[in-house]
């Protein structure tokens, strides 16, 4: 009799260590692995492991291996991934609010005024995912943007004819350049380098270390040394998947990807400048706007925003942004 007590109790403390040791949150990322930024994930995955005892563990796929952001965001649906980051485009799909801080011509080339507006929107706006059952672990700056071409151009008015591109689906881009009256290709971002290489698209844009980061700059000539708008993005973890974490293991979580997040922002920040020299050293040429194109820089943001505010963008979300300083 006391051998079978003892077995079911060796039996039970077995089954409870097996529900302890958690299976692996799976992670979608597009950067590529040996980037500051899989250095920064492994490391957070590693110190979230080590305090939390291995109840909380993570499996990231880095280089798109999972598809690119709406891949991505299908297989969290249906379990086959956990959570990923994202990038305004599809972060604005889940919660428009939040691409408020991506309105062009925001934050001019004010890197502290666009840090504390994203500081803001985070803890202001970031529960906006709930509805879409996903639980924000925070957002990120990947920095400005800015506008590069394989054609030479001298003012707002020599860019009519180019062919630029805009990401499928892209609310912001796409009002921005119809409020401009340019002409645009849709086309998805992997879509983008062969199209550069084929004549389908002319110009693009991206904040520097994507530019470089995806090839693009061997492919133009000329880049508008003027930032467009302000680029962040999310760390998303499907609802379900937080909720079987417990409390405590949920703090802890917490605190080192907001950690984390702010390292990733602050490398995107000097990795930028530093592709922006390297571009500089390669031979492309960073073109001014004429005095006149800079004093229609108002009128530009003011249209697109009175394009997207009440549609897209709650006009409360644009009074928080504008309101920052």
């Amino acid at each position: 009799m006391k051998k079978y007590l003892l077995a079911i109790l060796f039996l039970g403390i077995y089954l409870f260590s097996f529900e302890l040791q958690a299976s692996p949150l799976k992670l979608g990322v597009l950067a590529p692995d040996g980037t500051s930024w899989s250095t920064s994930l492994r490391q957070m995955a590693k110190e979230i492991e080590a305090k939390t005892a291995g109840r909380v563990q993570f499996k990231t796929y880095f280089g798109g291996s999972q598809g690119d952001e709406g891949d991505v965001l299908k297989k969290i649906r249906i379990g086959q991934l956990h959570g990923g980051f994202f990038t305004g485009k599809t972060v604005g799909e889940l919660s428009s609010d939040v691409r408020v801080i991506e309105l062009p011509f925001m934050f001019g080339a004010d890197n502290k005024r666009a840090m504390n507006a994203l500081d803001k929107v985070e803890k202001t706006l970031g529960k906006g995912f709930e509805k879409a059952q996903l639980k924000c672990l925070g957002l990120y700056g990947l920095g400005f943007v800015y506008f590069v071409s394989q054609k030479k151009f001298s003012d707002l008015e020599s860019l009519k004819g180019m062919k630029i591109w805009t990401w499928d689906g892209d609310k912001i881009s796409m009002t921005m350049i119809d409020s401009l009256n340019l002409a645009s290709v849709s086309l998805a971002l992997p879509d983008v380098l062969s199209a550069l290489s084929t004549g389908m698209l002319s110009a693009t844009y991206a904040p520097p270390m994507a530019i470089v980061a995806l090839q693009w700059n061997s492919k133009i000539k000329y880049l508008l040394d003027y930032p467009l708008a302000y680029a962040m993005g999310a760390f998303l973890i499907d609802q379900k998947e937080w909720n079987k974490i417990s409390l405590q293991d949920q703090k802890v979580f917490q605190e080192i990807a907001t950690t984390t997040l702010r390292k990733i922002t602050a490398d995107n920040e000097k990795e930028n400048v530093d592709a922006l020299l390297s571009m500089k050293n390669m031979g492309v040429e960073f073109m001014r706007l004429p005095e006149k194109d800079l004093k229609q820089v108002d009128q530009i943001k003011n249209k697109v925003i009175g394009r997207l505010k009440g549609t897209f963008i709650s006009p409360q979300a644009i009074q928080l942004v504008e309101g920052t300083k």
